[in-house]
């Protein structure tokens, strides 16, 4: 194993996969962490067999890495030294006996409702960022778009008359995904009174930073972390807490499986059934704080 081979490998995924930066990125990352492993523990000069790889397995959990960390990386290797198989560049596939970590059951942090207008009430409205951010926290509960959806929107994705956004979503699939009454108000108070302050030369970017350029997930962090504050709610809050509250909230309200799949742009209904495990642990709360026998 070499770095040449890793480049090769990632040159295969581009021209031949077609696939996303995001995976490139983290493939890359997954396989420089098992090289630089490789050659700390002195095997530079030794070809990766089974006992090498389970030796680095037992290395990631004895750093503590979530089992869903331990998994990709393998994944990645089984990737990688598939890809050199088919390359005839080794003759067997030392990740053939691999066994993938159990992944730990996740039930990810949401906000109730109560938390949820705290927070979409934080900015103050009476500024131009303000108000910005204001619409796109209302866009963000009200869609549940990931983060890098929110701020790879522009103004052509936007129908705000009829009432619905288009987004691409993990792969570049595209779905429509529709808007509530309230986050169309504000986004379109943005976008005729806000926006054109901000735009500082000509760009279909709809929310702009105050230097007019696309906003950054890393400056949407701090955003949600500073009204989080200021709301004075004490969870663990990143962007994608709204997206899993609009999934939970919208799940308690009665709504099926399948759209709520669709809404969110997941390719497997498994990782949306997630949400069914956070409403039933809801519930159980709710039994054990108010049932006179909970």
């Amino acid at each position: 194993m070499n770095r040449a081979q890793i480049d090769s490998f990632l040159e295969f995924l581009v021209a031949e996969r077609c696939a996303p930066e995001n995976t490139i990125k983290a493939y890359a990352n997954d396989l420089s962490n098992f090289f630089a492993w490789f050659e700390e523990t002195g095997n530079r000069h030794n070809a990766v067999d089974s006992s090498i790889l389970t030796r680095y397995t037992s290395y990631c959990r004895h750093k503590k890495l979530k089992p869903s960390s331990i998994s990709r990386r393998i994944s990645a290797l089984r990737q990688f030294y598939r890809f050199l198989l088919e390359e005839n560049v080794i003759d067997t596939d030392p990740t053939r006996d691999m066994s993938t970590p159990k992944r730990a059951t996740y039930l990810p942090e949401v906000l109730n409702s109560d938390e949820v207008e705290r927070l979409l009430a934080a900015p103050d409205e009476s500024t131009p960022l303000g108000l910005r951010d204001k619409a796109m926290l209302e866009l963000l509960y009200a869609t549940g778009l990931r983060v890098t959806e929110l701020i790879g929107l522009g103004l052509h994705n936007l129908n705000l008359h009829i009432g619905y956004l288009i987004t691409k979503g993990k792969g570049d699939k595209e779905r429509l995904v529709p808007i509530g009454e309230s986050a169309r108000a504000w986004v379109n108070t943005y976008v005729h009174e806000v926006r054109p302050s901000l735009v500082a030369k000509p760009t279909d970017v709809l929310f702009c930073s105050n230097r007019g350029s696309a906003m950054t997930r890393q400056n949407f962090w701090y955003i949600i972390k500073r009204y989080a504050k200021t709301a004075g709610i004490f969870k663990s809050i990143s962007p994608h807490t709204l997206r899993h509250s609009f999934a939970t909230h919208l799940l308690s309200g009665g709504a099926d499986l399948r759209s709520l799949q669709m809404m969110l742009g997941h390719a497997d209904i498994s990782t949306t059934q997630i949400y069914t495990h956070v409403t039933a642990e809801r519930l159980k709360e709710v039994h054990q704080k108010y049932h006179p026998r909970g």
